[in-house]
This record gives structure tokens, sequence and C-alpha cells, in this order.
């Protein structure tokens, strides 16, 4: 064999391997037109003039996203919604670093049942976790219900992610660091601030990321938990229920541009966080 011509190159190929490729390429594009073409057009029925959504386009204006900045109705709704998922990312973080750390250095008998139990909100249904939160909300602890339950509601589902992140990068540290730190004088708490936390810290970054994407779009544990107050997934579903308008359009619009960038966000810290584990390794 001719030097530096890759093995795969010679081996024979199939008559039907181009079709194969073509008829795969075609389904994953069928796939995704399906999943996200109801997306493009919710965006693009929000520039549409007329109030009643539909085609053809008959031109593109910003009006709707002005009317939706002057409903006063939406912007109470888009203020809770901030207030709940601000309160929910800053709880969610602390107990879910404070979490990862005993889970995964606190040397639990049955550590992997404990993780398993941890993160069992995350598989559960989220109507489930609502009847069940109302009813301890109620019943069992006679509160009144309001933002501060619709907090408590959140962190149960939020929590478990934060604990999944953090855990996966503290497993992945290197604790040669930690042991140099510690060479070279450093107690405990020294090595906690300034050689793990740092390393750390895009993980946890993103778990408050992804902890404020997943409060602002909830929906049903909000509807079991909330008072008389009025977040905005509530506020877009009490609106679709008499039409969608182009001003719901709008809304959503912007909670989706909203959730896409919070987990770009994410993402990148993430993969910054990973570049950052290696040169520490190193």
């Amino acid at each position: 064999m001719a030097k530096g011509i890759d093995p795969l190159e010679t081996m024979p190929v199939s008559p039907y391997a181009r079709p194969t490729r073509w008829a795969l390429w075609f389904w994953s594009t069928l796939v995704l037109g399906f999943l996200y073409m109801p997306i493009f057009f919710l965006v693009l029925f929000s520039f549409n003039e007329p109030r009643t959504p539909g085609l053809p386009i008959t031109g593109l204006t910003l009006h709707w996203y002005e009317v939706a900045a002057g409903n006063s109705v939406l912007l109470d709704a888009v203020k809770n919604s901030l207030i709940v998922s601000v309160a929910v990312a800053i709880l969610a973080t602390l107990i879910g670093t404070m979490a990862a750390f005993v889970l995964v250095r606190g040397r639990l008998r049955h550590a992997d049942s404990i993780r398993i139990v941890s993160t069992m909100p995350i598989m559960l249904p989220g109507v489930l976790l609502g009847i069940g939160l109302l009813i301890f909300f109620r019943r069992v602890l006679d509160l009144e219900l309001s933002l501060l339950t619709v907090i408590a509601g959140h962190l149960v589902f939020t929590i478990p992610f934060v604990v999944l992140i953090v855990a996966a990068r503290l497993k992945g540290f290197d604790k040669r660091l930690e042991w140099a730190a510690a060479d070279l004088g450093a107690d405990p708490r020294q090595s906690l601030r300034y050689v793990i936390l740092p390393l750390i810290w895009p993980a946890i970054a993103a778990g408050a990321l992804i902890s404020v994407t997943l409060s602002i779009d909830e929906f049903i544990i909000t509807f079991f938990t909330v008072g008389p107050q009025v977040t905005l997934p509530l506020y877009i579903y009490t609106q679709v229920k008499f039409g969608v308008t182009p001003e719901v359009n709008a809304v959503a619009t912007v909670l989706l541009a909203s959730t896409v960038l919070l987990l770009i966000v994410s993402g990148l810290v993430l993969r910054g966080g990973r570049k950052l584990m290696k040169r520490g390794a190193k």
C-alpha cells in the first residue's frame, strides 16, 4: 500500500452507499423541519402586520413589540418572572454546589443511590410535582400561595441540574493540584478559595444560567404553586386561550431569544471551563 494513503479509502464501497446517504440527509431534514418549523412561523408572525396571524405575509413591522412593551400586565408578569428566576438561580446554585461537594467528596455509603435520589425530581412528571407541592404548601405548611412558593417549587427541579453539572466537574478535578497547594502551605480553606473554586466556577456559572432558563420557562409547577401574581408563561397561556395574536407571538419570541441566549452563554462557559481544567492538569 502506498505510503500516506488512508486505508479506509481503499476499502470497497457499497453501490447503495450514496443513495443511503442522501436518504438519511432527507430524513434528517424532515425531522428538523418538523421540530423547528412551528418556532420559525411563531417568530415570523410576530413581525406580521395583520392582527390575525397567517399566510401570506402582507408586511413586516415592529408594532406588536411596541404594543407588548406598553402592556402593564405583561410588564408585571415579566418582572415577576425575573424576580423568581434570579432568586432560584442564586439559591439553586448555592444549594446544588454544596450538595455536589457532599456527593463527590463526602465518602458517603451508597453514594450512587443517594445521587439517583437527589436527581429524581428531573425524571418525575411536572404535574406530579406540582400537585405534590400544592398539597404540601397548603395542607401541610398552611402557606398562602405567592412568589415565595413558586421559588420553592422551582428549586425542587433546578437544584438537581446544578448538582449534576458541578458534580461532573468535581469528578474530573485533578486532586494533585490540591496536594500541590497543601504542600506549599495552603490550608483547606485556602485550597478551596484559590484552587478548587476558580477551576470549577464555569460549571457553577453554567448551573446558574440553566437554572434561570428553566425557571423562566416553567409553566406546570408555576401554575400549581402561584398565588394571585402572574408570571410570563402564565400570561402567555391566558392570552392564548382567547386566541393567538401577534402580541403573544412577540412575547414568545422574546422569551425564546432569551432562552437561546442563556443556553449559548452556559455552553460557552462550560467550554471555557474545560480548557481551564486542561491547563490546570498540565
